[in-house]
């Protein structure tokens, strides 16, 4: 009971601790991330008296980071993969081994043995997923092309991590034979693993997925998606490999079914809470005094983790044919150390390839480069000020055209919550004038019905912002919200208002409350169908009876302004 009743004080005072540096970050205008780290270095070395077991905390923030490759991977499918593969296989290779010389070269000039020298390179090639994707969506640039390369040479990057683990085991012992046996076993397992991930996505994923949301129960959606991300991630660690490598597995078998937009939104929250333990609990690993024991190590790995890796990066972007300014943007993003690097040169350690002090030399540059990254990430807002500089644009050149798929076409368009008798009816006619459109719809037989109509949509609660930033809310014309619930209904306009102020709202509300609550949310009309359908019955009645059309027409409009209002 003590150690758990310590665990919940540690969490507690880790939340607090994230959420003042989170709003203090946010109130600079900085990404949240820098606050988290902030947060984490003042409770792990400033607060006297206070004692929080570090490494308990790291087993917890491992969920962080197998979520946070659970959900690239479902963002990230095979098909967005496929453009970027050449860049992200070879160029991200050859950034892993350029890399790992300079790190070489680092480790042996500071006096170093040649395995310890490897682990310095192979800790400062490796880059942090987490903190590049947190600061790519902080931006809203998933979709931009630098951010497809970033992320991509980080895949090969985490890939090449099993490797690296495999590689320190083997140093600390006999190598030869036995290195090239481990790392044949190593490449066997990862291609077994794949396999599985295929037939899961191509057989059982979607039959499963199906079956649990015609349950109707958002509870046994949320735990069937768990299931398959920890059971992939537990499946890969017991064969030896990374957890985050199974996890993301995981995500690509997901991406391939009509629920990963839902799977986003049911995961999203979850993922963000064990990342932000996760990045608390390197802030506390800082420890200042290496800064005084080992300044020349530590400015050393630093020159070679933010200029060396970004000119590299630079280079090998451009060589493969991209554009100046998207190399650089891809540069910038990648200048820093791993949580994966943490990794490796604790395993170091405890193989007894490097010493204590030079583990302490690779965390301090790791978490000193992660500090840096939100500042170079605002390199790429300030250089589209300067364009007025043509000195810039014939450095840089112009920006990368994105390419986007189905959904990224969407402009000007309609987003139709809901595929009821009212937006079916809407729906139609859409279709039928081959307006621009796409629904959200989360009763699961209703999509059937989408499909075999050929009608673009997306599985999902259009509550959630990951549905409605899927939907392309920021670039739609209109809204259409039909659904009866009014809770439901509110909470869209609200959302979807905060997303894109200008977009036209009309939705479904019944009663003056309910109208007036929906036209403070942002919503420009309110319909209210009973009260619709109504009024049809008094026009056809009072038609037969012999009534003027202009009285009727009349009656109906003084009728519509007692309940909607003028």
């Amino acid at each position: 009971m003590g150690e758990e009743r310590e665990l919940v004080v540690d969490l507690v005072i880790i939340i607090l601790a994230a959420a003042g540096g989170g709003l203090t970050a946010s109130a600079l205008r900085l990404p949240t991330v820098l606050g988290y780290l902030v947060a984490g270095l003042i409770v792990g070395n400033y607060i006297p008296g206070l004692e929080i077991d570090v490494s308990r905390l790291q087993d917890i923030a491992e969920l962080g980071v197998a979520l946070l490759l659970f959900a690239l991977g479902v963002k990230f499918s095979v098909r967005k993969l496929a453009d970027i593969s050449r860049i992200a296989v070879l160029g991200g290779g050859l950034q892993i081994l350029m890399t790992i010389g300079l790190g070489l070269l680092v480790g042996l000039a500071f006096g170093l043995d040649v395995r310890a020298s490897l682990v310095l390179g192979y800790a400062v090639a490796i880059s942090s997923t987490m903190v590049v994707l947190k600061l790519l969506e902080d931006r809203g640039d998933m979709d931009a092309v630098h951010a497809r390369v970033a992320l991509g040479i980080l895949l090969v990057q985490d890939l090449a991590v099993v490797l690296m683990v495999i590689l320190i085991g083997a140093t600390a012992g006999e190598a030869g034979l036995s290195l090239a046996r481990e790392v044949g076993f190593a490449f066997g397992k990862a291609l077994l693993l794949l396999a599985a991930t295929y037939l899961l996505a191509t057989w059982v994923v979607p039959w499963f997925l199906v079956r649990v949301a015609r349950t109707g129960s958002r509870e046994l959606f949320l735990l069937a998606v768990l299931s398959i991300a920890l059971g992939l991630a537990g499946g890969s660690f017991a064969l030896g490999l990374s957890i985050a490598f199974g996890a993301f597995l995981a995500g690509l078998a997901v991406s391939e079914s009509d629920y990963s937009y839902q799977t986003l939104a049911e995961v999203m929250p979850l993922r963000d809470m064990f990342a932000t333990i996760f990045f608390v609990a390197m802030g506390m690993l800082i420890d200042p005094k290496v800064l005084i024991d080992e300044p020349g190590m530590v400015a050393a790995i630093m020159a070679v983790v933010v200029v060396g890796k970004l000119l590299l990066i630079w280079a090998l972007v451009v060589a493969f044919g991209y554009r100046s300014r998207t190399a650089l943007y891809v540069g910038l993003a990648l200048a820093q150390m791993g949580e994966f690097s943490f990794v490796l040169s604790q395993t170091a350690l405890d193989e007894g390839v490097v010493s204590a002090d030079v583990h302490s030399a690779i965390l301090m540059s790791a978490l000193l480069s992660i500090f840096l990254t939100p500042i170079l990430g605002l390199v790429p807002r300030i250089i589209p000020r300067l364009s007025r500089f043509a000195i810039l644009d014939r450095l840089l050149g112009e920006p990368e055209p994105t390419v986007e798929g189905l959904s990224g076409e969407l402009r000007r368009h309609a987003v139709v919550c809901g595929y009821g008798p009212v937006g079916r009816e809407l729906v139609q006619a859409l279709k039928n004038r081959d307006f621009p459109f796409i629904v959200v719809e989360l009763d699961p037989y209703r999509t059937d019905e989408l499909k075999k109509a050929n009608v673009p949509w997306i599985y999902g609660d259009a509550t959630n912002d990951a549905v409605l930033d899927a939907c392309r809310v920021r670039d739609a014309r209109i809204i259409a919200v039909t659904l009866s619930e009014p809770a439901a209904a509110e909470a869209i306009v609200r959302r979807a208002k905060e997303m894109n102020p200008r977009v036209d709202v009309i939705v479904r509300g019944e009663g003056s409350q309910e109208r007036i609550a929906l036209m403070k949310a942002g919503a420009e009309e309110v319909v209210h169908p009973e009260l619709e359908a109504g009024l049809e019955f008094v026009r056809h009645t009072l038609h037969r009876f012999g009534v003027d059309s202009n009285q009727i027409r009349a009656l109906l409009s003084r009728r519509r302004q007692d309940i909607y209002g003028p």
